[in-house]
């Protein structure tokens, strides 16, 4: 395992920028660049919109800011994308100041330097209007968060500086944002394998950190919050929910407690990592408390676990380009019916790069036992990548309470089906308990 760690650490270290400066963001503008210039025109066309509007300010920006170059606003800006017939021209209209940076970046094909007080909004009617678009996606959004950034205020005054022509065609922003921002480039899909086989690796050995009766849930959760810390990267969702190390009842998202780890408990470890401020991670592992003197768990533990594990690979074997989401989480489910298992609340799985549940096709929608909606209904695409749970249930003693087992993982969709980012987990991580002292002490 010491060997496995390091192997991690040195493709951490290989990362196109290193993890101890989540600042240093080399790799990111010119991913950024190629993203925009590869994927939107493909995004647009799917979208049928040919114009992208997205204005920017500081202190309250775009949740897309980072992705269009607007990061650094300052005063209010806009950002237009044209979809033309030899691909997209963005076009940066700036305050002065702002603008020499943005020419600086390069990500834009054309900063248009505008003098303080020069109405935004005008100029961007004007370029609308030259270019006479048939349908101007916004960032404003009933369904999806990171395309609602246009506030109210920021819409009102947009509308009133266009033309009744243009302001009827102003669309969602939805579907092309899903569009885009679900396919991740080869390269991406890298730097997340890479950052993937780092989170396996700090796992397995804060479970050699655990002593049964001593070590509590809390305890491994500390060690994998100073691991992260001293590597430089940093938690890939909400912190104080990250990791969720849960050796108990089933509990959901959440921070893990002070319960003391026992022989005989499965313990369940949901751990993200970000690396180069930009790309994350989610992934499970399991380990298991052996009783003294056992050199195996029981039976009955090893039959639950092959059966989650079964489930995971029951779903990368549905996850193809071209099914739903809703039909991934379905060949689980049927599964688990098969395998006896208790019914499951959550989803099969959900896209993850950018947020630890990105944009792009829900696995889910199977569990409700109703039609499905959504983006669960929506075609899984070559380039996205997906985090998701074999599951297996099974009722405890105490009323109402169940545990589950929900052995999660990473692949990555292929034209021809699925891979895993990095080798499954294959076994339980077996935790030995002390040998019971006799009476004498010994």
């Amino acid at each position: 395992m010491r060997r496995a760690l390091l192997s991690a650490i040195l493709l951490l270290m290989a990362l196109p920028a290193s993890a101890a400066e989540p600042h240093a963001q080399r790799a990111w503008p010119r991913i950024r660049k190629a993203r925009i210039q590869q994927l939107l025109p493909e995004a647009m066309a799917r979208a049928k919109v040919d114009t992208w509007v997205v204005l920017c300010r500081e202190n309250d920006n775009d949740p897309l800011a980072a992705h269009v170059g607007c990061e650094n606003a300052g005063s209010p800006a806009a950002f237009l994308f044209l979809k033309q017939k030899a691909g997209v021209r963005s076009i940066a209209l700036s305050p002065a100041g702002e603008a020499k940076a943005l020419q600086d970046v390069g990500l834009h094909d054309e900063v248009l330097s505008l003098d303080r007080g020069t109405d935004l909004y005008a100029r961007v009617a004007a370029r609308l209007a030259e270019a006479k678009p048939q349908r101007i996606a916004v960032n404003s959004s009933s369904t999806l968060t990171v395309a609602d950034g246009l506030s109210a205020t920021q819409r009102a005054r947009l509308e009133a500086a266009l033309p009744p022509a243009l302001r009827a065609r102003l669309t969602s922003s939805e579907e092309l944002v899903f569009e885009w921002l679900s396919v991740k480039l080869p390269e991406e899909v890298e730097i997340m394998r890479r950052a993937a086989a780092l989170t396996a690796s700090l796992q397995e050995e804060a479970y050699r950190t655990v002593v049964p009766g001593k070590t509590r849930d809390s305890d491994v959760a500390r060690f994998l919050k100073k691991r992260i810390a001293e590597l430089g990267v940093e938690d890939g969702w909400q912190p104080d929910q990250n990791p969720n190390v849960n050796s108990g009842v089933d509990r959901g998202h959440s921070h893990a407690t002070d319960r003391v780890i026992q022989p005989g408990d499965f313990i369940q470890t949901d751990f993200g990592i970000k690396v180069e401020g930009m790309w994350v991670t989610d992934i499970q592992r399991f380990a298991y408390v052996l009783a003294p003197g056992e050199t195996q768990p029981p039976k009955d533990a090893l039959e639950k676990w092959e059966k989650s594990k079964k489930g995971n690979r029951v779903a990368l074997a549905a996850l193809k380009p071209g099914v739903r989401g809703y039909d991934v989480d379905k060949a689980q489910r049927d599964w688990m019916r098969e395998a006896g298992s208790e019914p499951v609340m959550w989803g099969t799985g959900h896209p993850v790069g950018y947020w630890a549940h990105d944009v792009g096709p829900a696995l889910s929608g199977a569990q409700t036992g109703k039609p499905p909606t959504g983006s669960a209904l929506e075609p899984i695409r070559p380039g996205q990548v997906f985090a998701f749970d074999g599951f297996f249930a099974w009722k405890l003693a105490t009323p109402g309470e169940t545990k589950t087992l929900s052995v999660e993982e990473m692949a990555v969709v292929t034209e021809k089906g699925a891979e895993y980012l990095i080798p499954p987990q294959e076994e339980l991580i077996l935790i030995p308990s002390p040998a019971a002292k006799g009476p004498g002490g010994t």
